[in-house]
């Protein structure tokens, strides 16, 4: 299992709305521990998992480039599903994932993303609430050493939903999307591919416009010489202390060697308590009569009253988030998550690697506004 996978076994199973019945992995020897470690059913694939045990819902945590396909298995065996952002690598693979769910009557929804963060969130709150005025611009920066971490090739390969747009990217589309309401009306982006010994897209700056006239930028760089962190009070993205200068020493030098390395490191990759707020680099928000920003423990809201501090609670994680808002969803009630939304995510991130291919804007056809 990835790290994300690892992360999500103690909200699925502290979640009285689930039990964690099953797992598929294809490497035995984590199958073994994951099967040992939980007392769960393990299987070496999705397909042997659905024939096998009795399952209402599926978490997919697989590889993008594996996702419709998963999506597609899982809808057949009417089972519903949570699956990992981005949801796939192609508009139309999004679509017929939807379309899959659709017409077996289940539930499809994309996450996990930094957009369930409690400062993200609260962001948003504050903005429908109109007591700062319209939202104007938002503005999200990230820099870590993504780059130079051990990877399976497929996700350096942008091909296969690789690089910092699709993986990271997503993050930060989430984001700017729930905090400014979803509806997105083109793009213009420049993506950079500038480590000969490393290739792949490994920063970004993307700028959106939205439909009532706010704008947006996501700026990530993922080469590791700077830290974000150091924008966020040494906070990072798990809510953690992050060193200064994240670039450690060059990832191993086979395959073979940095895949070992990535299922080491994925264990614990992901903590699951943190000590602060999570910090998915720096998040700005420009209303028009006021600015919002992140602390350590919550929110900076600037207005005319002032420097307000908002904490937050910090006794769920934001992978708890994403299982409660997934039982809601499968309890009928509106979530913002859903298949569509995770679609209209991935555009933005296509959009924005053909914007740099071409050097225009691009204007997007399915988007959707934040669920009421």
């Amino acid at each position: 299992m990835g790290a994300a996978g690892w992360a999500f076994v103690p909200a699925i199973r502290g979640n009285p709305a689930f039990e964690l019945a099953a797992i598929a992995e294809p490497a035995a020897e984590v199958r073994e521990t994951v099967a040992a470690e939980f007392g769960v059913a393990a299987s070496p694939d999705l397909p042997s998992m659905l024939a096998t045990t009795p399952l209402d819902a599926v978490y997919i945590a697989t590889p993008t480039e594996m996702h419709p396909e998963h999506v597609a298995q899982a809808s057949a065996a009417k089972k519903h599903i949570l699956t990992e952002k981005p949801m796939a690598v192609r508009v139309e693979q999004a679509q017929a994932m939807i379309a899959a769910a659709e017409r077996a009557g289940v539930v499809l929804q994309v996450g996990h993303s930094h957009s369930y963060d409690p400062p993200i969130a609260r962001m948003r709150e504050i903005v429908a609430s109109g007591a700062l005025g319209r939202v104007r611009m938002i503005h999200t920066w990230n820099f870590t050493d993504w780059m130079a971490r051990p990877r399976r090739a497929a996700e350096l390969d942008v091909a296969q939903g690789g690089g910092v747009t699709y993986r990271q990217g997503a993050h930060q589309v989430d984001m700017l999307r729930l905090i400014g309401g979803g509806l997105v009306t083109s793009v213009r982006a420049t993506t950079f591919d500038w480590d000969e010994s490393r290739r792949s897209i490994g920063a970004h700056t993307i700028f959106l416009n939205f439909s009532d006239g706010a704008a947006a930028t996501a700026v990530y760089n993922g080469y590791g010489y700077f830290s974000g962190a150091e924008l966020t009070a040494g906070v990072g993205e798990w809510g953690m202390a992050e060193q200064a200068n994240p670039r450690s020493a060059p990832p191993p030098t086979t395959p073979e060697q940095e895949l070992a390395a990535k299922r080491k490191r994925a264990r614990n990759a992901i903590p699951a308590n943190a000590t602060h707020q999570p910090h998915f680099g720096l998040t700005l928000v420009s209303c028009e009569r006021g600015d919002i920003r992140q602390s350590s423990d919550g929110l900076l809201v600037y207005s005319e009253r002032g420097c307000e501090k908002v904490v937050l609670p910090s006794d769920r994680s934001p992978r708890d988030r994403v299982i409660e808002e997934f039982a809601d969803a499968i309890a009928g009630k509106p979530v913002t998550h859903t298949g569509r939304w995770g679609l209209a995510n991935l555009e933005v991130c296509t959009a924005a690697l053909e914007s740099s291919r071409i050097g225009k804007e691009i204007e997007l056809q399915h988007q959707i506004a934040v669920a009421k």
